[in-house]
């Protein structure tokens, strides 16, 4: 089968296409013959050694995907061959004709998705979810700033949030971006790269509920001075270190939580995927797919997901 693979740690320009050996499965798993893969920074992470992320060689990156399975172990009971699926987690890499699954993040595909938006759904929902209804305790009328929200998991959020009966403002870096999150339903929504973008919310009385962060080293420490009484942020996305004033969060009686998706349970990520299914069946869940690329194009993907001013979700075609 044709797979993306890393012979060791290094920059994407070494992702090269690869003959690999079609995977067996054991009595426990799934083969998926894979129709699209999602791409996250994470991956970005795994493929390079940074962030404390470690694989083994050749590696093929890809947690996120969607497809079809062809094989199934005889242990397993909840799905079936023919079946549309997406996952969150896989054993081989997605960046490939075929993974391994097993049944503990793999998930019924809703019929109104394609594979490609079925790609986008493991981390990036998933994600947001647990952000706002598993960390931060969200719940209708909570006043939510998105902070960084015109990528992958910033959209999702921003479309849970709303759903949920949220008063939402979200940030953007250009105008293409903010005109995206107004076609979310965003109507307040700020430039994050203006500089005091924050200054309005900087009260007890205007601060936020709940800030949901993407990019906690460049802005927590103003994250904290918006906060309401009470408040939570919930970092999502970092890329380095950040000074904070404590007295911040005790001023405002606030926390800070982190939200790692490698730390959630099988039982709680089936019961965060039963919760989204029926709303991207209604069509209030819509993942934006911003570019899909060739499964040759892996590496500009890699290099993309990493750029300032992410539109949605970037995914991998597979099998064209």
């Amino acid at each position: 089968m044709k797979a993306m693979q890393m012979k060791d740690y290094g920059p994407a320009s070494d992702l090269t296409l690869a003959d690999a050996s079609k995977p067996s499965i054991n009595e426990d798993q799934m083969l998926v013959q894979v129709g699209a893969a999602g791409v996250n920074p994470v991956d970005t992470y795994i493929r390079s050694g940074t962030n404390n992320y470690k694989t083994t060689f050749p590696h093929t990156p890809g947690s996120d995907g969607a497809g079809t399975i062809v094989e199934v172990g005889k242990n397993v009971t909840e799905f079936e061959v023919g079946q549309r699926v997406y996952f969150s987690r896989n054993l081989g890499g997605s960046s490939a004709e075929f993974t391994v699954c097993a049944a503990t993040h793999t998930y019924p595909l809703a019929d109104a998705l394609s594979f490609e938006e079925g790609a986008c759904l493991g981390v990036p929902y998933t994600t947001a979810h647990r952000a706002l209804f598993g960390r931060a305790n969200a719940k209708a009328g909570d006043k939510v700033l998105v902070h960084g929200a015109t990528g992958a998991v910033g959209i999702a959020t921003v479309q849970l949030a709303l759903a949920a009966g949220m008063d939402v403002v979200a940030s953007a870096g250009t105008e293409a971006g903010a005109d995206l999150l107004r076609q979310q339903g965003v109507t307040t929504v700020i430039m994050h790269n203006e500089a005091d973008h924050l200054a309005p919310f900087q009260t007890l009385a205007s601060g936020f509920d709940i800030v949901i962060e993407m990019l906690a080293n460049h802005n927590l420490d103003q994250d904290l001075k918006a906060l309401a009484f009470g408040g939570c942020v919930a970092v999502i996305g970092n890329r380095g270190t950040v000074e904070i004033n404590p007295r911040d969060l005790m001023a405002r009686d606030a926390s800070v939580v982190g939200v790692a998706l490698a730390n959630v349970q099988p039982k709680e990520l089936a019961l965060i995927a039963k919760s989204l299914r029926p709303l991207f069946e209604k069509g209030v869940l819509k993942p934006v797919v911003r570019h899909s690329y060739a499964l040759t194009e892996l590496a500009q993907a890699h290099e993309d997901v990493l750029k300032s001013g992410a539109l949605g979700n970037l995914v991998i075609r597979i099998g064209e």
